[in-house]
């Protein structure tokens, strides 16, 4: 991937996302594409990733220049996932204007791996995380600890959600 990490912004959630912030995580999308972001990297598990990657699509559709990569952690990453949820991942991979496939199969740490990527490569992750331990919680102190900017969308966020102006 050869996106430039100031114009790129990643997207972390829990699996258990039920789509309550749909209409804010679409605004989100298309107010970080107007302060300058064009490539969005989804992680592509259930949940607020694949709701994250619909969002950029359903944005994209007028807004031609903004760019889906999927960051798919191991090759088979859906196979165990439900029929629907497969059907979605399916449909937003062949959407996708890149793939990131990260392992060739499964192994222990590799949604870590996955996450240090996300983190590495964009200057600002979009959270749907409530506190909970986890990969997401994981996720966001690194993101944390690097400096990069974090909008929570998640109403029960640990701290401060970042406004519109400061993307």
């Amino acid at each position: 991937m050869n996106s430039d990490p100031a114009a790129t912004a990643a997207f972390t959630g829990h699996r258990t996302y039920d789509g309550s912030a749909d209409e804010a995580l679409r605004r989100t999308v298309c107010e970080l594409h107007a302060s300058g972001v064009r490539t969005f990297l989804s992680g592509m598990a259930v949940g607020f990733d694949l709701a994250a990657a619909e969002a950029v699509l359903a944005c994209r559709q007028t807004i031609p220049d903004m760019r889906l990569v999927a960051v798919v952690p191991f090759r088979e990453q859906a196979s165990r996932f439900p029929p629907r949820d497969r059907e979605r991942y399916d449909r937003i991979l062949a959407a996708a204007d890149e793939r990131v496939v990260l392992s060739e199969g499964f192994y222990r740490g590799c949604y870590a791996v996955r996450n240090d990527y996300l983190v590495e490569h964009a200057s600002r992750l979009v959270a749907w995380y409530d506190g909970s331990p986890g990969g997401t919680r994981y996720t966001v102190r690194r993101a944390e600890r690097k400096g990069r900017r974090i909008i929570h969308l998640h109403p029960d966020a640990p701290t401060t959600p970042m406004q519109a102006e400061l993307f």
